[in-house]
């Protein structure tokens, strides 16, 4: 079997808030594999978020183990771990998080900027392109954040998160800024960019964005209380065509 891109054994996390310790995770042990499409549910303070960032490198496990495609994460010192994050993992927030005075084209290059090695300028500027176009923005390229609708503005964000060519694509509530059109929209990319083999863990608090991936998990007090497979699943292409029927039928009624 090949190499899972995470695997959590036994893991904790706890926290310090005065005198008393906060124990967001309990000893979860979970492993994704390649090509899988999470979703991470659960109530607030449940772990999620404290489970996401640390998958991310963005935190460190007070036991257990973190494996990220075969690295074990705890033996990394600080910049080391930059650098896993930068080579291994994209990150679609629910804010965009775009640099307002910049184009799409240069927002998608800013994760090559600390990229080891360094690719050359025209190079970046090729696999931004690519990326840009992968999730059909490539002919909006030169525009600004400000000049992009609120969809527009997360499919740049997904191109950012792509241009590195990540093992792993994390996406915290990518919708909840988002109507419900545009929702199945970004979905319909997270579900073909799966397809076409990327690895996404996605958290949402919301049941219908979650049935769109392939796997749910469920956390409460720190701990996963359900993991298994989605059915039925929505498929985004059809739910965007029953959406535009039914706007059709409320245009046309009396």
């Amino acid at each position: 079997m090949s190499t899972p891109i995470v695997q959590l054994e036994d893991f904790k996390k706890t926290y310090q808030s005065g005198d008393i310790q906060v124990h967001a995770v309990r000893g979860v042990n979970l492993t994704v594999q390649a090509g899988e499409f999470i979703a991470v549910m659960g109530a607030s303070g449940s772990g999620k978020s404290t489970l996401m960032n640390t998958v991310g490198c963005l935190d460190r496990p007070s036991g257990g183990r973190f494996m990220l495609d075969g690295v074990d994460v705890s033996k990394l010192d600080r910049d080391q771990l930059a650098d896993l994050r930068n080579q291994k993992i994209g990150f679609v927030f629910q804010g965009f998080h775009l640099l307002a005075r910049t184009s799409a084209l240069e927002n998608c290059e800013l994760p090559m900027l600390y990229a080891r090695p360094s690719k050359s300028a025209s190079a970046q500027k090729a696999r931004a392109m690519k990326s840009l176009e992968q999730v059909g923005l490539g002919q909006r390229f030169d525009h600004t954040p400000n000049q992009l609708s609120g969809g527009q503005q997360q499919r740049v964000a997904i191109a950012r998160a792509l241009v590195n060519d990540p093992k792993l694509l994390l996406a915290d509530e990518p919708t909840g800024n988002l109507d419900s059109q545009t929702s199945i929209e970004i979905m319909g990319i997270f579900q073909q960019l799966n397809d076409a083999g990327m690895t996404i863990m996605m958290v949402t608090h919301e049941l219908d964005v979650a049935s769109y991936a392939k796997r749910m998990v469920v956390m409460r007090d720190g701990r996963i209380v359900r993991d298994e497979q989605v059915g039925p699943r929505h498929n985004a292409a059809e739910e965007l065509g029953k959406l535009t029927r039914e706007q059709a039928a409320v245009n046309l009624a009396p």
